[in-house]
């Protein structure tokens, strides 16, 4: 069979060597992964970045960005629900398209888990920072930012440590940090809920004008930015997802077609309405172009509303609960690692399970590698990057579960998308849409990071992997 075309098994393979996940969490478990996910540095931070580059238009960048995703989740639902494995997006390529789109998803979610862990760290700084400075015990700029930052310094130290931290609580188990993380979505959301509380009184319909100054497609401007509907909707698209990382847990999902489905579907609708509300709140409140350049925009709009000690407890809130989205990445990257190594296709070693039933090796390596981008790369290029690598997922994911559609029918689907031979197609075109959107560099970075990828591929992969001595 050409390596090409060899394609992982739907059906569970009986025996994976003592490689097997604890079967530990149910449907609240997931849906806190999935909001835990879902809700972080795309409302907390990245609506100033998305304000910038499409004004108050970034409301309707929002919904783009929505609906992309609400497609994308429903054909991720189906998957996994049917095929209940470790490895995601990852997972369902191999076994619908063959082992090279496998390793080419694969790849592409390591960039997306890994980065955005990166991404929501820097973006935990900036609210860290500002916490710390309103106590009087602010960092000094050169360990507060690394030396692509506005302003530049030395390393983002605090993004490191938080990784660290996080990292640290997934290796003690995945029960227990899945019920910290529970707690801590809780948080989060009450915290939200007392922004838009604060911020609706101030509510003013003249900061919506102009609404589209930028105008509605991604173009870019002569200082370098693209901007436009669309450009904003490429960018905060990385506000949405997050229910896929609940997929990289189905197998360690008690009742697979429940509570995958429940958690996927029912994390992102939640996630859906709290982000408009929000979005809404900030926008009536303050003029766009006076919060879009803060670190902290929602803390910022408190405070120029003389709201001192809520933006210190809003500021603390996001201190608290934006590492629950650096858990529920880097979770799903180790499960992704896991996956790829139980298949051959990485080092075996890395799919080692401790006593816990954790994948110990490939979650350390997994926080060193984070950290270590958290600590020199600015939030924006980060968000970009971690994007490209969702969008060829999402694609990924709903190619594999058309292509299942017709050529298993007879599989049996605790969960079937509804009118599947059209959301898979519109999840698809939107989501190459939004992948033109992108920077230019961010998508020559991607093809490079792929192409550096399908090298290690073709050299070890190729030859390791299980189904080549099948």
């Amino acid at each position: 069979m050409s390596f090409v075309t060899r394609r992982k098994p739907v059906e569970p393979v009986a025996s994976q060597d003592g490689r097997d996940l604890k079967k530990t969490l149910s449907w609240p478990h997931l849906v806190a992964l999935g909001v835990g996910a879902i809700i972080g540095t795309g409302i907390y931070t990245l609506i100033g970045v998305g304000a910038g580059q499409a004004g108050p238009a970034v409301i309707v960048s929002f919904a783009i960005a929505g609906a992309v995703c609400a497609f994308a989740a429903l054909c991720y639902a189906e998957m996994a629900t049917l095929m209940p494995h470790a490895g995601s997006a990852y997972t369902y390529s191999y076994a619908g398209m063959g082992e090279l789109v496998g390793w080419v998803i694969g790849t592409s979610l390591i960039l997306e888990y890994t980065v955005v862990c990166a991404a929501v760290a820097v973006g935990w700084s900036g609210y860290a920072q500002g916490f710390l400075e309103s106590r009087g015990w602010g960092l000094p700029e050169m360990l507060a930012a690394g030396p692509g930052g506005d302003p530049a310094g030395l390393i983002n130290l605090p993004a490191v440590v938080i990784i660290l931290l996080v990292t640290g609580m997934l290796m003690v188990g995945t029960r227990e940090s899945a019920t910290v993380n529970a707690w801590l979505v809780v948080f989060k959301v009450v915290a939200l809920a007392a922004f838009v509380v604060l911020a609706l009184p101030a509510f003013d319909p003249a900061n919506f004008q102009p609404f589209m100054p930028f105008g509605f497609n991604a173009h870019e401007e002569a200082d370098g930015i693209k901007r436009g509907v669309m450009a904003a909707a490429a960018v905060i698209f990385f506000a949405f997802y997050g229910f896929d990382a609940i997929s990289t847990a189905a197998e360690e999902a008690k009742n697979p077609g429940r509570d995958l489905t429940i958690g996927i579907v029912g994390s992102m609708l939640a996630c859906a309405a709290i982000y408009m509300i929000v979005a809404g709140a900030a926008l009536g409140a303050s003029h766009f172009t006076v919060f879009a350049k803060s670190g902290e925009p929602l803390a910022f709009i408190l405070r120029a509303h003389g709201h001192d000690l809520a933006a210190v407890l809003i500021a603390a809130a996001a201190v608290i609960a934006l590492p629950t989205v650096i858990m529920a990445f880097m979770f799903g990257q180790s499960r992704v690692f896991f996956a790829m190594s139980r298949d051959g296709l990485l080092p075996r070693g890395l799919s080692l399970v401790d006593k816990r039933g954790v994948p110990a090796a490939v979650t350390l390596f997994t926080g060193l590698f984070a950290a270590a981008i958290a600590g020199f790369v600015p939030l924006q290029r980060l968000a970009e990057v971690a994007n490209a690598g969702t969008l060829a997922a999402f694609i990924g994911t709903a190619l594999a579960m058309m292509i299942l559609r017709r050529q298993r029918p007879d599989l049996a689907r605790p969960f079937k998308t509804p009118l599947w031979w059209l959301v898979g197609p519109l999840a698809v075109a939107g989501c190459l849409y939004l992948f033109w959107s992108l920077a230019d560099f961010t998508k020559l970075f991607f093809f490079a990071f792929n192409g550096l990828g399908l090298i290690v591929y073709l050299l070890y992969g190729r030859v390791k992997s299980r189904l080549s001595t099948q």
